[in-house]
């Protein structure tokens, strides 16, 4: 008679090596991250943009397809490793492509940076993180019941509510084991209308670079732009709702 062994069974009889193995690459990540934020946060700037803007735009008008493809390869690797200058080269797609060439740069490096970092957690602690809560018949496992059957819903609010940072939207559903490609268009998606904003804030920037000031972030806070993204919010955040209503009224 053959057995047939749990998730859980299996990552414990997985070699010691092999199960630290699996550990690196979001280690390297987190590691990357914390040097990333002590080295980096002054070169990843709006003042290293100003600083070099005619020579970007000079490059970028010389040699456009690998400009766009450097860029888009440099914001992935920020993406990716969590460092500093997220917002630096959203306005930068903006600035050096326009609005609709730049938001797709933007979305799709971004899209692949969190792809990646999903990936490295799924390989280490989401796994067996995972299994457990699918083992589990206590809370962890109406936990994960319920991620389950609210995934895209859950997936859709971390990309669409501001307050969540990129990387715990990245991180989180790693950890907990929602599907691969629902978190992939859920992600590219979801970080369209912060995309957008972002973006349309780069290709003005250069008249914000010569009145000497530097680009306004807040606006991402403004009602005119935060009422949409909490509205979208709440029409991802309908479905769980009316679940939870109708579950009600079957009680």
């Amino acid at each position: 008679m053959t057995e047939t062994r749990t998730d859980t069974e299996t990552a414990m009889a997985a070699p010691p090596k092999r199960s630290l193995a699996r550990h690196l690459p979001l280690v390297a990540i987190l590691v990357a991250a914390a040097l990333g934020f002590l080295t980096l946060r002054d070169y990843l700037s709006f003042d290293t943009l100003a600083e070099n803007r005619e020579a970007l735009l000079a490059l970028r008008d010389s040699h456009y397809a690998l400009i766009a493809g450097g860029f888009v390869l440099a914001y992935v690797v920020i993406v990716a490793f969590s460092l500093p200058g997220a917002a630096v080269a959203s306005v930068t797609g903006g600035f050096l492509f326009g609005l609709a060439a730049g938001t797709v740069f933007n979305v799709v490096a971004a899209t692949l940076g969190a792809m990646l970092i999903f990936l490295a957690a799924r390989a280490g602690l989401g796994r067996a993180l995972a299994a457990r809560m699918e083992a589990s018949e206590g809370t962890l496992g109406k936990i994960k019941a319920g991620l389950r059957e609210h995934e895209v819903s859950v997936l859709f609010l971390l990309r669409l509510v501001p307050a969540v940072p990129f990387f715990v939207a990245n991180l989180l559903p790693a950890l907990v084991g929602v599907r691969f490609w629902n978190f992939v268009w859920t992600t590219a998606l979801g970080i369209v209308p912060g995309a957008l904003v972002f973006t349309s804030i780069g290709v003005g920037v250069g008249e914000v670079f010569d009145r000497g000031e530097k680009p306004d972030l807040s606006l991402l806070w403004a009602p005119h732009v935060l009422g949409p993204l909490l509205g979208l919010a709440a029409l991802a955040a309908l479905p769980m709702v009316i679940r939870a209503l109708r579950g009600k009224k079957e009680l």
